[in-house]
């Protein structure tokens, strides 16, 4: 059976040792931007992490007709692994129109296609891949440019129905 002394002790245990840790350990050696590789750095809602380049459907539809049409199909509707563009009969929520933020599906494409070699598309091939699937979903123009200052500017036809769990932290952050 706790005690109220006990309660306390804990609590004042806690506060000290959280106050002495805020600034952390003191660990090691901060690592050198070079030394970060890029798929360890992550891509923010608002664009924050969102690297250098750029690309357009066009150049995306060759990507795509390159890396990805084994898996999602020849126009990005067919499968046999869930098609990023539709919706379709079999997949009413394709990743386009699904997706609630156009720069977590560029972070995504960029960590995890293509599948069997993931990590391997440069970033232009990555904002192109991206534009083209967003072209196809019918979320921006064919002669759209993605890059760091555009794509965060896409506004996904899903995002009202997801539930952000961070925005009270940004609004007030500790």
């Amino acid at each position: 059976m706790c005690t109220y002394r006990a309660v306390l002790a804990a609590v004042c245990v806690f506060s000290i040792s959280s106050a002495a840790f805020a600034e952390g350990p003191n660990l090691g050696l901060p690592l050198a931007e070079e030394d970060i590789p890029f798929y360890a750095r992550y891509v923010m809602i608002d664009g924050t992490g969102l690297p250098p380049g750029e690309g357009t459907p066009a150049a995306g539809k060759i990507v795509w007709e390159t890396y990805c049409g084994q898996c999602h199909g020849a126009t990005g509707t067919e499968g046999p692994i869930m098609p990023p563009i539709g919706p379709t009969q079999v997949f009413p929520k394709s990743a386009g129109k699904f997706w609630p933020y156009a720069t977590t599906l560029f972070d995504f494409i960029r960590r995890a296609m293509p599948f069997r070699t993931p990590k391997l598309l440069s970033d232009d091939e990555v904002y192109a891949v991206t534009a083209f699937i967003l072209q196809r979903n019918r979320v921006i123009p064919e002669d759209a440019v993605m890059n760091a200052a555009t794509l965060p500017r896409v506004l996904m036809p899903n995002r009202e129905n997801f539930i952000d769990l961070w925005a009270k932290q940004r609004e007030r952050p500790y």
